[in-house]
């Protein structure tokens, strides 16, 4: 029993399963165990594993264990996984939970069995096998580990021998399994077949089985393939309307289709169709055709059946035809023969189409599917293809309706917008090209007599435009109708303060309805109550309902109140604890407690501001009006009637508060009172006093109230203003004058007045203590309701305060579920991975300086001002003495400050653990009786709950709740955070450990889980996944489960492995993904009971699987960029994810907030797909992997999570890069494919646009411009446009229609869209405001960038691959980049892309007749331009100092130092041209044939400027031959070869032989020089040709080099090779330097700098950089020392000028120079000696100065005002301080 019971005092996980003790429980709670105890006991009657001796306390996991050979610290934790789960259910289904359970739930049990082994019933029926576990004697699998070496070792080992295959995911991906391939092997029956049982090693699945599934192969066609029904209707369309608006008589499609000939053309659109067809279907088999081995034959078998079909289909539609137009042209008309061919083609194409939609039809019948599947035919397997997932895609009717009609809106406008703007306007253009004779040909023609190739490039941009302006229509009309769903579930209704203060009373009732404070009847009862108190005129007319002689008990109202003022002061002391709020406006916001008797809610001060102020003015107007009309007019506003009680009631209760009880003055006031209770009893208020007196009586408790309100008090002038406000009440406001015998007789004068000497109130006065911090706070809120003029509309200040008030209070009035009580909440997990981010930030990394002089602690304190100072106002207040202690004793809570304002572990884990605050603060609201809330609950000031305690601070009230309180939120909440590296962070005494140790020492229920490897000797390691946490009562980091890996656990992405490896340790029903750069509110943790009610919903057809949540990102304050990301998010992420979510229902999974049913998805394969690279993105593949397996995801805006975005134009880039490239590789994956193909045609249209084709989009929009400017080269330099421009009646411009359409839908998509979603949730006028200012900051320009990065990577990846993680670093973007990183960066996708449209528009002005139409010119090419400023100045405007002209020369020193550096050994690709270079080709490496052919093919184009601008040379003579071009290549290669040779001189002579290597460059001038004077004796040649000829020279050198890079391999080996680097970099260095230029240019012009970096951060952070500019003076290294204390920069208020050498000199004389109140002189001790001077600065009302030493003869800055201080430092000494 000893040994029993040690290994029951095991370290528990979040409660102790097998030991339990009364503290560790709630007093609600079923006995959990008790329930460990039955699943002992369930082991009586089952089969004893004979290998294994059976102990008494075993149970049924025990049990399993023992068979199975389970690891024992896996079945401790799916014991307490197993017993929280039944506890839970149990607590939701029981109708009233019992302390005790003694046995388990068959409900429960039931439940459970059901949803765990579902998906598995369901393979097992999809297999044709019986679902159940058979234990099979023999072999049983018994032993230590036998389970992971038996089962889970072998299935390590495939993947990992495929992971080293596949070389990590560099090789292409049809050449290895990824997890996907072995995941699918046992969708098959052959899986039981080969592997038997136990697991055959020799089987073909251990060794090489080949592609499983579906084969991935990098290709552009995959987009067709996957969508293919989207491309055969643009193209059907596109076909249709051509032919139709052929016919230019009729104006209208309508009024062409009766004409026969158009509908015999419109027929052979079945043809296309047919023809696509097989396009797709030969596509389908040559990149499936790796499926194909001898155990699969018969998918190689319906790949040929399926093309024979095909092509005879295509065959025969054709030939039928064709054999119409043969009739009809016989003929010469429309004969009877004629219209009999035409007959049988309309029969056979109605066959045809009939085949292909039963065929679609039944595809979508799921009982048909399932027939199929169960009778098993050979037939069907020949026939069909056959997977396990995407069998029911099905939506219900009423869901179908919704996004069909959106649809047809969609694509009714594009169409529509198509035929008439795109379409028919290209038919006359077209048809003028095809009649023009007579070109006047520049250069050699091919084709005579021909246009076509000219027509091909006019119809080629609007192709593209037609392809791809669906996106563009979904955007638009996604936006529309998220504004719509927006508006109908009353998002935006609460907008500011003014709407906060309307909607305010109703929000009690809110939150008692959606946080169950009280039950649903009782909630009805209150609403009639509440309505019937505020209608009802007889109880409003009626004075005496307002007033009474004693304290009324409270009643229902009240309590709901109290409570609701719980959970409101919780929220608003958050705000102050987070520092974005004051202690002064934490008194405004918050319910206070009631501590004076009032008869009314003591609402937020914010709402009675001025109340009193306007029902005194009222009053005074209508002084002589009964009091029935004076209380109608008060209680018109609810929150007037409480401010004028409540100042009632407070004023009286201070009154006899201040005055002693034995002494006479008390009975007078008391007297009074009673006077004036007894006229409002009775009605009589008016008629008794007079009203004109008020103001005067306001006055007097107005001076009362402030002398109170002082530190010091002084009782003589109380008692004074005592007396005065006596003698106004007795001598004027009672309109009856009583004589002194009268007053005596009612009590109001002393019975004995005339021995009294003094005052009347001078003995009488007894104040308060002063550490009585009720009274001061009650005097605080009655001067407030006295005095206050005004307003408070901008209360809270903090934006981000009254952000999130106004989100809480707006998300009440949504669809927001109703919570169930707290002990039948679910139970839920949240899951954070985490590698090696920041977790906070250290003392050395918040004041380290960058090259600049900005350290990380000015940026916050700058950005974050107002938090800065309420950080200060709160260490002051919890025992600060003076600022210096901020490094010292309160270090740990100026990181946190720091840490909780960047993105750190820090900030994410402090939201995470909010959840735990709502939990206890919902269990205390629920478990507590009302009597407590009657009585008040909270002292001032306090924090009800305190995170790192178990209680609430109130001792004696919840000394009963605090263990139930507990023990509630350690059931329904876990926190795990996936720490990766933590094992070795711990080994390596890295700083990260320990400060996760202290996260999880001040945060209870969270839990660490990481990798740990351990060495059993040289060459073995095992690894372990482990779970630790910290113990409370060991003080020390305590390990829960240590579970053996059969291996290293990182085969695939990262990410998703750190995920997968730590999923195991959540519990729970749901479980919520949080990124490292993420938060969460206390406000919104409350509302997660809500959310996870909509599990329980039923949504179409299915009830939800994935809960998708708005997010907020919190870093849009922080720079111009960071805010363009925010607004970009808002757009294009939550209102599209609202549309997408309903009606659209193809929401996936597109980020980490969002909330999945755990158990659904760990029985169907995790939440993390993590093969190399096909994965990158893991996110949305949980979202592909839910909707294939028949799961449902929706989107609720009522809850929002804290994001984190990136800041910097490089980290933003680096996030674009690793999305486009992810989905780049989804375009390849077998997820995108079977949902383009399974799903019905308009979801289809949804995912297509919301997915790869908003990238793909991207693509097309840069290559409609690429053949829009490269078709009007064409037709430049062809002469097309000469000889179209010289015919009066051809005077047009061909390419007019595509740039008019491009603005139309420029306008559309990037306008509207912005307004009308931002319009919203904070108003149009509004939305219009943050428009024009972000096109001022130039946000066009930034999103004109980030879509090049889009493409260029999302391009790159399909064609080559090369997809990775790319670290962004999430810091703050207040570093200056240097031009050789930018350069680094976007050359290759900016840069090089830009300087080529821009030659393109270069040469066409040069040669095209159009260039001199103003209009035209720019009309055509301002699309272009646009495009070169935005990609090439985007990097330097988007950059700190970008356009700083010392930066830039000392930029442009560095970038020609790291063009010179050559490629070493230990180079880095930042020190080195050449191997960032080499670097840049790798994807050259990997990708396959087709890759590199397509990219030769698109290297030709720069071919094409040689051939097109050789013709137009002097030297050419006119002559069209073709000799003219293929001389032109003795230029070529003349260069080249003067090249190599001047490359070869310089390696061979530079060194040693220096006279040799300038000989050989003089030989080489002057043969230069005598070519071009022979050439200009000669021949035609012009000097101007020499200039010319570079325009088309350099574009041939550059597709010379980029073909030598595709074939680097070959050319590698031999001496080419080199001559290839040599000119590459000099080409690198031409670019570089007109990349440079314009960049110089405007560094070099006066005021650039201050706009760029106005553009680019706030105007506070400008303000500071600005500052500090002024005090460095433009900071060199070496001189000079910056000193930075905590001095707030918006209090350094004056600037002196630049100080001239005269002063200096007579300030060194022993001058005062005086400015205003400045005055300013030197020390003694170094008057006379100018030389030693560097920087004098005064500073007025700051405690520590912000300063640089720097030598006087630049300049010198003085600034501030008292308790001034005289600093002056010598430059290379220590600094000085005196104060004077």
């Amino acid at each position: 029993m000893d040994q029993i019971e040690a290994e029951l005092e095991e370290v528990y996980n979040m409660v102790p399963v097998s030991k339990l003790s009364c503290d560790d429980r709630c007093r609600r709670s079923p006995d959990l165990h008790t329930l460990a105890s039955t699943l002992r006991t369930s082991t009586d009657g089952l089969r004893k594993p004979p290998s294994v001796h059976w102990r008494d306390h075993y149970d049924l996991l025990d049990w399993l264990s023992c068979f199975f050979g389970f690891q024992e610290d896996n079945v401790r934790n799916q014991r307490e996984h197993l017993v929280l789960h039944l506890a839970n259910h149990y607590l939701r289904g029981a109708e009233t939970p019992q302390d005790n359970v003694i046995s388990l739930d068959p409900r429960a049990l039931r439940c459970f069995r059901e949803k765990l082994l579902q998906n598995y019933e369901d393979w097992c029926c999809f297999l044709g096998k019986m679902s159940e576990v058979r234990l099979i004697d023999g072999h049983e699998n018994s032993g230590e580990n036998a389970f992971l070496n038996g089962v889970v070792k072998p299935l390590y080992d495939v993947v990992h021998m495929e992971v080293e295959k596949g070389h990590k995911g560099i090789d292409a991906d049809n050449k290895w399994r990824n997890y996907d391939d072995i995941n699918e092997y046992f969708w098959s029956r052959r899986c039981f077949e080969e592997l038997k049982w136990p697991l055959d090693a020799r089987s073909r699945f251990f060794k090489n089985a080949g592609k499983t599934g579906f084969v991935e192969r990098r290709s552009f066609w995959n987009l067709f393939r996957s969508f293919y029904r989207l491309w055969l209707m643009l193209v059907l369309f596109l076909q249709a309307a051509i032919i139709i608006a052929w016919e230019e008589e009729y104006k209208f499609p309508w009024q062409a289709l009766p004409n026969k000939e158009v509908q015999v053309r419109a027929l052979s659109t079945f043809v296309t169709w047919s023809g696509l067809h097989l396009l797709e279907s030969l596509l389908d088999s040559v990149m499936q055709w790796g499926l194909v081995s001898r155990e699969t034959w018969w998918i190689g078998m319906r790949m040929v059946l399926r093309n024979v079909i095909a092509v005879m289909w295509t065959a025969a539609l054709g030939w039928f035809y064709v054999r119409i137009w043969l009739q009809r042209n016989e003929d010469g008309e429309w004969s009877a023969k004629a219209n009999k061919r035409l007959m049988l083609f309309l029969e056979l194409a109605l066959v045809s189409v009939l085949l292909k939609l039963s065929a679609f039809a039944l595809s979508y019948v799921p009982s048909f599917d399932n027939f199929l599947v169960r009778k098993n035919w050979r037939m069907c397997e020949l026939l069909m293809s056959r997977t396990f997932v995407g069998r029911d895609l099905r939506e219900g009717t009423r869901e179908y309706a919704k996004y069909a009609m959106f649809w047809v809106l969609v694509l009714a406008t594009k169409f529509l917008f198509s035929y008439f703007l795109q379409i028919q306007p290209m038919i006359n253009p077209t048809k003028e090209l095809l009649q023009l004779r007579n070109v006047d040909s520049i250069w050699n023609q091919f084709f005579y007599h021909s246009n076509g190739l000219a027509i091909g490039m006019l119809w080629f941009p609007m192709v593209l435009i037609y392809m791809m302006d669906l996106q563009i229509w979904y955007s638009i009309w996604t936006f529309l109708v998220g504004v719509a769903v927006g508006l109908f579930s009353r998002l935006g209704e609460i907008q500011n303060n003014q709407h906060l203060r309307l909607w305010f009373d109703h929000f009690v009732r809110e939150v008692a309805n959606k946080f169950n404070l009280v039950g649903q009847e009782e909630l009805l009862y209150e609403r009639e109550s509440m309505r019937s108190n505020k209608f009802s005129f007889i109880n409003l007319l009626n004075p005496s309902n307002w007033v009474s002689p004693s304290f009324k008990k409270l009643d229902r109202n009240h309590i709901l109140v109290r409570k609701f003022a719980v959970m409101w002061n919780e929220i608003i002391r958050t705000f102050r604890e987070e520092d974005i709020i004051s202690d002064r406006v934490v008194e405004l916001l918050e319910l206070p407690k009631i501590s004076w008797t009032s008869r009314v809610i003591s609402w937020p001060y914010f709402l009675l501001s001025n109340e009193l102020l306007f029902a005194l003015s009222e009053v005074c107007r209508l002084a002589d009006a009964p009091d029935a009309r004076l209380w109608y007019k008060i209680c018109k506003n609810e929150y007037r009637r409480c401010a004028v009680i409540e100042a009632y009631d407070s004023v009286k209760h201070l009154l006899l508060e201040i005055l002693r009880n034995d002494v006479e003055e008390h009975s007078i006031v008391a007297a009074l009172f009673g006077e004036i209770d007894h006229s409002l009893q009775i009605g009589k208020f008016s008629t008794m006093f007079d009203m004109t007196v008020l103001p005067k009586i306001h006055a007097s408790l107005i001076h009362l109230v402030e002398l109170l309100n002082r530190s010091i008090v002084d009782p003589d002038q109380v008692a004074s203003t005592l007396q005065a406000l006596y003698n106004i009440v007795i001598l004027d406001f009672f309109k009856q004058k009583r004589s002194y015998q009268q007053l005596k007789e009612d009590g109001l004068v002393p019975c004995n007045l005339f021995p009294r000497a003094g005052l009347l109130f001078e003995n009488a006065v007894r104040l308060p203590n002063s550490g009585d911090g009720i009274f001061s706070r009650q005097i605080r809120r009655l001067q407030l309701i006295l005095t206050t003029r005004d307003s408070l509309q901008n209360i809270p200040a903090s934006e981000e305060a009254r952000r999130r008030i106004t989100f809480f209070c707006n998300s009440l009035l949504m669809d927001l579920p109703r919570a169930p009580r707290v002990e039948r909440i679910k139970a839920f997990s949240v899951l954070t991975p985490y590698y090696d981010e920041e977790v906070l930030y250290s003392k050395e990394e918040l004041l380290k300086e960058n090259e600049d002089g900005i350290s990380i602690l000015f940026y916050l304190q700058t950005i974050y001002n107002e938090d800065w100072h309420n950080f200060m106002e709160r260490m002051h207040r919890e025992g600060m003495g003076s600022p210096d202690q901020i490094w010292t004793t309160k270090l740990r809570d100026f990181q946190l400050w720091a840490s909780y304002r960047g993105q750190t572990l820090a900030r994410t884990v402090r939201g995470m653990m909010n959840y735990v605050k709502a939990l206890k603060l919902l269990t205390f609201l629920e478990y507590h009786p009302e009597k407590f809330f009657s009585q008040g609950l909270q002292e001032t000031g306090s924090t009800m709950l305190d995170g790192n305690t178990d209680c609430v601070d109130m001792s004696s009230l919840l000394s009963e709740g605090c263990a139930c309180e507990r023990g509630i939120a350690l059931m329904k909440y876990a926190y795990v955070v996936a720490c990766q590296e933590y094992g070795s962070q711990k080994v390596n005494s890295d700083p990260r450990a320990e400060e996760i140790l202290y996260l999880m020492k001040n945060n209870e229920a969270l839990r660490v889980a990481y990798v740990d490897e351990v060495s059993r000797s040289s060459s073995e390691k095992e690894y372990f996944s482990v779970l630790v946490k910290y113990d409370r009562q060991s003080q020390k980091e305590a390990e829960i489960y240590r579970i053996k890996l059969p291996g290293p656990f990182k085969l695939g992405e990262g990410k998703p492995e750190n995920q997968n490896q730590a999923i195991i340790f959540t519990h729970g029903d749901a479980i919520q993904t949080i990124d490292m750069n993420q938060d969460n509110y206390l406000e919104e943790a409350l509302k997660m009971p809500n959310l996870l009610e909509e599990f329980e919903r039923l949504y179409g057809m299915r009830n939800p699987t994935i809960l998708g949540l708005r997010e907020h990102i919190f870093t849009g304050s922080v720079s111009s960029l960071a805010w363009f990301m925010s607004a970009q998010e808002t757009s294009f992420v939550t209102s599209g994810q609202r549309v997408l979510a309903n009606p659209l229902r193809v929401r996936m999974h597109y980020g980490h907030p969002d909330v999945f049913d755990r158990i659904w998805f760990l029985t169907r394969g995790g939440i993390s797909k993590a093969s190399r690279k096909i994965n990158i993105s893991e996110d949305i593949f949980a979202g592909f992997n839910c909707t294939l397996r028949g799961g449902n995801v929706t989107h609720h805006e009522y809850i929002q999570i804290g994001k984190g975005r990136d800041v910097g134009l490089d980290q933003i880039s680096m996030f674009e890069a690793k999305i486009a490239s992810g989905s780049g590789e989804q375009a390849l994956s077998r997820d995108i494919y079977r949902l383009g193909s399974k799903l019905d045609f308009f979801r289809m249209l949804s995912l297509f646009h919301s997915t790869v084709g908003f990238y793909f989009n991207n693509i097309m929009v840069i290559w409609t411009i690429y053949a829009l400017l490269w078709g009007r080269l064409y037709m430049a330099l062809s002469g097309l446009e000469g000889t179209a421009l010289a015919d009066e009646a051809n005077n047009k411009n061909f390419f007019g229609p595509v740039v008019n359409i491009q603005f139309i839908q420029l306008i559309l998509f990037t306008g509207l869209p912005a307004v009308v979603d931002n319009s919203v949730e904070h108003g149009i006028l509004s939305a219009l405001w943050d428009f024009l200012v972000m096109q001022l900051q130039l946000s066009s320009v930034f999103y004109t960038f980030s879509m090049g990065t889009r493409s260029h990577f999302f391009g790159r990846t399909v064609l080559h691959g090369g997809a990775k993680y790319r670290g962004t670093g999430r810091g703050f973007a207040v570093q200056h980049r240097s031009f050789a990183e930018n350069y680094r960066l976007y050359a290759r996708s900016h840069f090089v892309k830009a300087l080529e449209i821009a030659l393109v528009l270069a040469v066409y002005t040069i040669y095209s007749p159009l260039a001199n139409g103003a209009f035209s010119f720019i009309d055509t090419s301002i699309t272009g331009w646009f495009l070169v400023m935005s990609w090439i100045l985007s990097p330097f405007i988007f950059n700190p100092y970008g356009l700083d002209w010392l930066k830039t020369v000392n930029d442009f020193d560095e970038f020609m130092s790291w063009i010179r550096t050559r490629r070493g050994l230990f180079v880095k690709s930042t020190q080195s041209w050449e191997t960032w270079w080499y670097e840049e080709q790798n994807h050259f490496q990997r990708t396959g044939f087709w890759g590199k052919f397509l990219e030769v093919i698109l290297t030709l184009r720069f071919f094409f400027f040689q051939y097109g601008i050789v013709y137009h040379l002097h030297i050419s003579s006119g002559s069209t031959s073709l000799l003219v071009y293929l001389l032109s290549w003795i230029y070529i290669a003349g260069a080249f070869g003067m090249f190599v040779v001047i490359s070869f001189a310089r390696e061979k002579f530079a060194t040693r032989h220096h006279i040799y290597y300038r000989l050989v460059k003089g030989v080489a001038v002057a043969l230069v020089a005598l070519a071009i004077c022979a050439l200009l004796q000669f021949t035609n040649f012009k000097l101007i040709d020499l200039f010319t000829s570079l325009l088309a020279f350099i574009p041939t050198g550059w597709g010379i080099i980029s073909i030598a890079q595709v074939f680097r391999s070959t050319i590698e080996r031999t001496r080419l090779w080199d001559i290839v680097v040599s000119l590459a970099r000099l080409y690198d260095f031409l670019f570089g330097v007109i990349v440079m230029a314009p960049v110089a240019v405007l560094a070099w012009l006066p005021g650039f700098q201050s706009m760029q970096t106005r553009i680019l951060y706030n105007e506070a952070f400008v303000r500071g950089v600005e500052i500090i500019q002024i005090l460095i003076g433009k900071h060199v290294k070496g001189k000079g020392n910056l000193f930075l204390g905590a001095a707030n920069p918006s209090t350094l208020c004056t600037f002196f000028p630049p100080l001239t050498k005269e002063i200096l000199d007579s300030l060194a004389a022993g001058a005062t120079l005086k400015s205003g109140a400045i005055s300013w002189k030197p020390r003694d001790d170094l008057r006379g000696t100018p030389g030693r001077w560097a920087t004098v600065v005064v500073v007025k009302r700051l405690n520590h100065v912000i300063l640089l030493a720097e030598d006087f003869r630049d300049k010198v800055v003085a600034l501030g005002v008292d308790n001034a201080s005289d600093i002056i430092i010598s430059p290379g000494n220590e600094m000085q301080r005196e104060s004077i």
